[in-house]
């Protein structure tokens, strides 16, 4: 694995007191679609989509985005970085949007991604967007995740461990990462974009995993990562 992925990683990763909550069992179902995407209620915060951004099917892979881009790239690298001001490395990169630090370049203390930087909200309108930090810990949390194949395709099948909701899951791909070099892991490795900067804004909080763990890492934020949108 590319070492520079996990550049900034959390020291120590656990998993936290899983928290239940009741459904009526009175309660009509939802139509599970906003703006024409399907999504299912975990019985969560938020409802997940049921595919990655720019995929057709559960198993596919989607598009990559690099953090706040809207538009996908065959490559993605500092030098080819929307907000990127100046500098090509995490030494000297400055940052002319999403910066809150100067030593990184302006210091606008925007941390969480615009609407208009989002491109779940952009490709697919409504309610869709990227989910924060604290959503992507609440599926990780709250859900029990096993590595699978689905239709020949590896990755996790996401189950809700919330009473009323444990017969419904999501299903995210192994769909690998994008970076100077192109497509790299696909079915081995997912990665998967939060709207939420690090502390060090050179990073932000992303879901990553493999066949053997579960993880939530900062990474760089010029990499091409998967998204799978959530709706309120």
């Amino acid at each position: 694995m590319k070492k520079v992925l996990f550049k900034y990683a959390l020291a120590a990763v656990s998993l936290i007191s899983f928290f239940a909550c009741s459904k009526e069992k009175d309660e009509p179902e939802e139509q599970p679609f906003e703006n024409g995407y399907e999504y299912v209620d975990l019985g969560l915060s938020v409802k997940w989509a049921t595919c990655n951004l720019g995929a057709a099917k559960p198993e596919e892979y989607g598009d990559y985005y690099a953090w706040g881009e809207t538009e996908t790239k065959s490559t993605c690298s500092w030098a080819n970085y929307r907000f990127r001001a100046s500098g090509d490395s995490p030494d000297n990169i400055k940052f002319n949007k999403y910066s809150t630090d100067r030593i990184y370049g302006i210091n606008d203390c925007k941390s969480t991604l615009e609407p208009d930087d989002d491109a779940a909200h952009i490709k697919w309108g409504g309610k869709w967007r990227i989910p924060t930090e604290k959503e992507r810990d609440e599926l990780y949390n709250n859900c029990t995740w096993t590595w699978t194949t689905e239709n020949g395709v590896n990755g996790y099948r996401i189950t809700s461990k919330r009473p009323g909701f444990t017969e419904r899951s999501i299903f995210l791909p192994a769909a690998g990462f994008i970076d100077a070099d192109g497509v790299s892991y696909q079915g081995t490795f997912g990665a998967y974009w939060s709207s939420s900067l690090v502390t060090d804004c050179r990073y932000v909080w992303y879901l990553n995993f493999d066949s053997d763990k579960v993880q939530m890492y900062g990474s760089l934020r010029y990499y091409g990562f998967s998204i799978r949108p959530v709706c309120k």
